[in-house]
């Protein structure tokens, strides 16, 4: 797969597939793989949904050791909310991929996304195994993501290339999520693979600082899913120095990483279900991370506030009104929005409305806002999306 740059995405050490094994209708591929030919050091994060999904709770177990190999990911079918059964399905599932690789079974991460309480086909996926580890290949990354996609309209990877040391590495990552997209840890589900060689506690680190800053930081609909999984492997293949959490090198790693997961997320953000708008909200001079970080949120998951963006409305008054319901003590006259550069609600009170700058800003496919909170020097950031028909049909026809 070449990105829009021309690149292949690849890394070295890593081969992936997709196919179809018939979980989805109509061919669509629904059984992915990512195969590590060695083992990795890996680490991972996950929901904090009560309801977590059977393959959540096995993967949890697993990651202790801080190794594996392969993620093995279905799509269609969340085998979630599907008791002792669903655990021994998603056993199963790692069994077939192990005995078939030849690999230790604990070393398989297995995943899956869709409809919620379904039994899973085990059958079709173990007589699918053998055509998905054959198709495996190192520029396989394309069919491994398209395959873990459900309502997603276009498939989200991302890579960065750079030098530790004087060894070339590589970050590569793909996600999958449209909706159900407030996750409170990471994502939907996204993988990452990497060349780099780098010490178990340290890749743990700054995978759960990156994630807090991308996938922590975005919300299309306020709501969390059973399966959010994000995990990373890192093979060693580029022999660089091996990176510890002191080593100089680790910032560069840090940079590589927040610039995957950071485009990751936002191409989440604006492949929302039905969204149309890709909405950055800034909350500025707030006393408390924590308070900033709450009112983003209100804000972002305000169903007033995300249609009037999908209206094309500039209504500062669904914003304030968000705010103000935050639980977060403020003063409404120390407060200020802002439409881009453009502000509207100053002193308690709304502003003089330039309406033709606003029109512009509102037709616009990515925006702008800003509250500054007038409280202290701390800030939040995060994209969310507007709130259309079209998200209501899609989620409204989702189970059928």
């Amino acid at each position: 797969m070449t990105g829009g740059r021309g690149e292949i995405y690849a890394v070295p050490g890593f081969l992936a597939n997709g196919t179809h094994a018939g979980i989805k209708e109509k061919g669509q591929k629904d059984l992915s793989l990512i195969y590590s030919t060695e083992p990795a050091a890996a680490a991972a994060v996950f929901t904090t949904n009560a309801f977590k999904a059977a393959p959540v709770l096995l993967d949890m177990e697993r990651i202790r050791s801080g190794r594996a190999q392969a993620i093995l990911t279905n799509s269609g079918n969340a085998n979630a909310a599907t008791g002792a059964e669903g655990y021994r399905n998603a056993r199963a599932m790692s069994g077939f991929l192990s005995r078939r690789l030849g690999i230790p079974d604990d070393l398989v991460l297995v995943a899956s996304t869709g409809v919620i309480g379904h039994r899973l086909p085990v059958r079709k996926i173990g007589a699918a195994m053998g055509r998905l580890i054959r198709g495996l290949r190192p520029d396989g990354i394309a069919a491994a993501e398209e395959a873990i996609m459900t309502t997603d309209r276009f498939p989200k990877v991302a890579m960065r290339k750079g030098r530790i040391g004087d060894r070339p590495v590589t970050l590569c990552g793909i996600a999958k999520g449209a909706g159900m997209i407030q996750p409170h840890m990471a994502t939907m589900l996204s993988y990452v693979m990497t060349d780099a060689a780098i010490e178990g506690s340290a890749l743990d680190a700054v995978f759960r600082q990156a994630v807090g800053e991308s996938f922590n930081a975005i919300s299309v609909d306020g709501c969390m899913s059973t399966n959010d999984t994000a995990i990373i492997l890192a093979n060693g293949r580029a022999g660089n120095p091996l990176i510890r959490r002191r080593s100089k090198s680790l910032a560069i790693f840090c940079e590589m990483l927040s610039g995957v997961l950071s485009e990751l997320s936002r191409s989440m953000v604006r492949d929302g279900e039905g969204a149309t708008k890709l909405i950055r909200i800034t909350i500025e001079e707030a006393r408390t991370a924590g308070d900033a970080k709450k009112i983003a949120y209100a804000v972002a998951n305000s169903n007033l506030f995300k249609t009037a963006c999908f209206g094309q409305d500039p209504n500062w008054g669904r914003i304030i009104a968000a705010a103000g319901a935050a639980g977060v003590p403020l003063r409404d006259d120390a407060v200020t929005v802002w439409f881009e550069d453009i502000p509207v609600f100053r002193g308690g009170r709304g502003l003089s409305e330039n309406r033709k700058g606003l029109s512009g800003i509102m037709e616009k496919a990515d925006i702008r806002i800003t509250v500054r909170l007038g409280a202290g020097s701390k800030s939040f950031c995060l994209h969310t999306s507007d709130l259309t028909h079209e998200y209501i049909r899609i989620n409204a026809q989702y189970h059928t």
